[in-house]
């Protein structure tokens, strides 16, 4: 439903910015096919003096668009003049605007330059990404599942996510990053980011200055393959650089110490982990409060009875089998671990998860 609804919303929007992208075909139009057939109702007298309806007007001023007038010739010099002028200016209308506003209109799924033009300008506060490779295609799902407009750019037609884009009815261009029109047609001075997700560092540098120049203010985000490049470009550049070898070390490193850990990521110059926690010794009895007053852990979630619940109360007693969501710094998450009395992490053995990491996993931003 509430997908329906955001359709239904992007249609009008897009209606509306064709509607304002054509409005001087539409006014010409309504010239054309109200104002035609008033003067040949006012002007022209058959041959018995006798005028013509207005809906027999219409039809006359129709045929004249192709070279076929219904009404018979008569000296007025004001209807041959019609007659005379007609037809070039309503070819040149109808090829020129009211042709290419229904194919605008009725062919979106082609997702042409032109297309998705008019719908960047129905947005405002929207997110352009660069790039339909697997981290630019994790990225596009986690804004929209946001509720975030989205916008993609890729230059190849072959690249591995276009198609899965498109089935979305994500707005994806085809379109050379280094092109002056590319940027201006996804809208991006009245964007909020751009996430710069090529695989090609310098190409991402590239974009970041061009949405820079067209849109001040907007937020950069960058992936760069260069840790030494992403520090240099996050100190001066102002703009959120980030390493895929940095984003993946923390938890590659954490792997291969401990499988418990399920995410880390680093807080300034703090490692912080989140692992799952099962209440046996130790921590049954306690609360919530009281695991984040004596160790600094977080609760994010309790698992009991098989319901998983999001930020449990502080007051809350943990029970024995219940399963915690804790997120703490290491050194925090050590401690209460030897706490719990599993200071150690289990043994390997054949049965072991193979704990696989790739830096187009971790999540960015």
């Amino acid at each position: 439903m509430k997908q329906s609804r955001r359709h239904f919303r992007a249609n009008l929007r897009y209606l509306r910015a064709l509607v304002r992208r054509f409005r001087t075909t539409l006014v010409l139009s309504a010239v054309l096919f109200l104002g035609g057939p008033l003067l040949f109702h006012w002007r022209f007298r058959g041959p018995g003096g006798d005028r013509i309806d207005f809906g027999e007007a219409l039809h006359h001023t129709y045929f004249l668009l192709y070279g076929q007038p219904s009404l018979p010739y008569v000296d007025d010099w004001m209807v041959e003049l019609l007659n005379l002028v007609i037809p070039p200016a309503g070819i040149a209308l109808v090829a020129d605007g009211v042709v290419r506003f229904a194919y605008l209109f009725f062919a979106r799924h082609k997702n042409d330059k032109e297309w998705i033009e008019v719908v960047s300008e129905t947005m405002k506060g929207h997110v352009v990404v660069c790039g339909a490779g697997r981290v630019g295609y994790r990225v596009v799902t986690q804004l929209r599942e946001m509720g975030k407009d989205v916008v993609v750019v890729e230059k190849r037609e072959d690249a591995a996510f276009v198609s899965a884009l498109r089935d979305e009815l994500v707005p994806l261009l085809i379109d050379d990053t280094r092109s002056p029109l590319c940027l201006p047609r996804t809208n991006v001075k009245d964007a909020s980011a751009i996430v710069c997700a090529t695989d090609d560092d310098l190409a991402n540098l590239n974009i970041a200055l061009d949405a820079r120049k067209l849109n001040p203010d907007i937020r950069v985000v960058i992936r760069l393959f260069d840790d030494d490049l992403s520090g240099k470009v996050r100190e001066t550049f102002k703009a959120e650089a980030l390493s895929s070898s940095s984003l993946a070390a923390p938890a590659m490193a954490l792997a291969a110490m401990d499988p418990r850990i399920v995410h880390s990521f680093h807080l300034a110059k703090h490692l912080m982990v989140v692992s799952l926690f099962e209440a046996r010794l130790g921590l049954p009895g306690l609360t919530i409060s009281d695991v984040r007053d004596r160790f600094g852990c977080l609760a994010l979630s309790l698992q009991r009875n098989g319901e998983e619940r999001l930020h449990p109360q502080g007051e809350e007693v943990i029970r024995p089998g219940d399963v915690l969501s804790l997120q703490a710094s290491y050194p925090e998450y050590r401690r209460l671990r030897a706490f719990t009395h599993e200071a150690e992490p289990p043994l390997w053995s054949h049965h072991a998860p193979v704990a696989v990491v790739t830096p187009s996993s971790r999540k960015v931003g």
